[in-house]
């Protein structure tokens, strides 16, 4: 099962980011997390039983109203998440 780590840098945080990423995930079959990290980055973990379901959420996170607020995303591919139910905001 594909599974990607997303890092996002810009103004993505104080903006409802993670928020916006939770609801463009009830949308796709996704599960994940997403969460803030002190350097003032977002990181995102996604996985998926389809690699088009995946990139789909992933362009949708790019083209979301808040899509203009991201300067980079760095994208690699990383070990399947195991246990994760859904897709939450970690805190």
């Amino acid at each position: 099962m594909p599974a990607v780590q997303v890092l996002y840098s810009g103004r993505v945080q104080g903006v409802g980011f993670r928020y916006a990423v939770k609801r463009i995930a009830g949308g796709y079959e996704v599960t994940g997390w997403v969460k803030n990290l002190p350097d003032g980055r977002v990181e995102l973990q996604a996985t998926s039983h389809h690699d088009e379901e995946l990139e789909a959420f992933l362009l949708a996170v790019q083209d979301s109203s808040l899509g203009g607020n991201i300067r980079e995303s760095v994208v690699q591919s990383i070990p399947e998440l195991a246990g994760v139910k859904g897709f939450t905001i970690v805190q």
